[in-house]
């Protein structure tokens, strides 16, 4: 998760310093920093508009009056909104305020707050009555929400205490799984969960154009009718772990990045499409199919291979 923090006095300045001072010492990339002094009032609008247009955590120290008014014109849907999260100046205090549960604000506000030795403001009922979250379910299973209603039905009934429960549909599966997450008490309350089926393989030259990475891998998945929703991961060369365009991608859409290593890659077994220059490059033949296809895991499927365009390549494969 990319972080930007911004602040508008001395003290906040201090706070931001602690923090990543802090955070580089637990291993923890730091975040980005922008100051907002004095009459610099156009620096907070492009902090803001530029956060939510990558999809990145933005942090503010300060007032939480100041980031509810930022961040309002921005604010669209619960499900792909940024998360915010508030430090007070005088770094007693971190309070997310947006897209906790789905977006990740509640555990960043937990895990900023212990850098700095603050307490996390931690609102959201289901966090505070001690009961299941089937959002944060969903998020940490790798799975798409398929009737989004169904989440405050059921979240309400577990605030309530009322039993909730579990089922799988149709297992072993022959294309997908479905899991049903109901109060036992009325078949109203359900919500209906399905796996994130496919995996992106990609590879690409050096610093291409983000934007044209993101418009060809959406290209991709509209030919084959397949929802940015169902992308488990995004996968590929250990080497292009830190490329701009890739980190950029799998940060703005809330997917996971899986990197192999050279020799893992060379090790995997298919029919590929080979390249002699991809393999004087990087040391393997192939690398977007044989990523997608190990990121899949056990009982994966090549779904669409290779396919080049002006420096970049993707493949698709299905889990099982």
């Amino acid at each position: 998760m990319v972080k930007d923090i911004i602040c508008f006095t001395p003290k906040g300045r201090a706070i931001i310093d602690k923090l990543n001072n802090e955070a580089q010492l637990h291993g923890i990339a730091p975040a980005n920093v922008f100051e907002c002094f004095g009459a610099a009032s156009g620096t907070l609008d492009k902090f803001v508009k530029s956060g939510f247009a990558e999809n990145h955590a933005l942090i503010f120290v300060g007032a939480t009056g100041i980031a509810v008014r930022a961040v309002s014109p921005y604010v669209a849907d619960k499900m792909s909104d940024s998360p915010v999260v508030v430090i007070d100046d005088a770094g007693q205090f971190v309070i997310p305020i947006l897209s906790g549960h789905v977006g990740g604000a509640n555990k960043l506000a937990i895990i900023l707050a212990r850098l700095i030795g603050a307490i996390p403001v931690i609102t959201t009922s289901t966090d505070v009555n001690g009961a299941f979250s089937v959002d944060v379910f969903a998020e940490e299973n790798h799975l798409t929400i398929k009737n989004r209603e169904g989440i405050r039905k059921v979240s309400a009934k577990a605030i309530e205490g009322k039993p909730v429960t579990i089922s799988i549909k149709d297992y072993p599966p022959k294309d997908k799984v479905d899991i049903t997450i109901a109060d036992e008490t009325d078949a109203e309350y359900t919500l209906l969960l399905s796996p994130k089926k496919y995996t992106i393989g990609i590879g690409l030259k050096k610093d291409r154009d983000p934007d044209d990475v993101e418009k060809f891998i959406f290209d991709t998945l509209n030919v084959n009718n397949i929802n940015i929703c169902d992308v488990y991961a995004v996968c590929t060369i250990d080497i292009k772990q830190d490329e701009p365009a890739i980190v950029r991608f799998c940060s703005k859409y809330r997917i996971p990045l899986i990197t192999f290593e050279a020799p893992v890659l060379a090790r995997c077994e298919g029919d590929f499409t080979s390249s002699e220059f991809v393999k004087e490059t990087v040391g393997v033949d192939n690398v977007c199919e044989r990523a997608a296809l190990l990121g899949a895991g056990s009982g994966g499927s090549i779904y669409m291979k290779r396919q080049a365009y002006e420096g970049m390549t993707v493949a698709i494969a299905k889990r099982r």
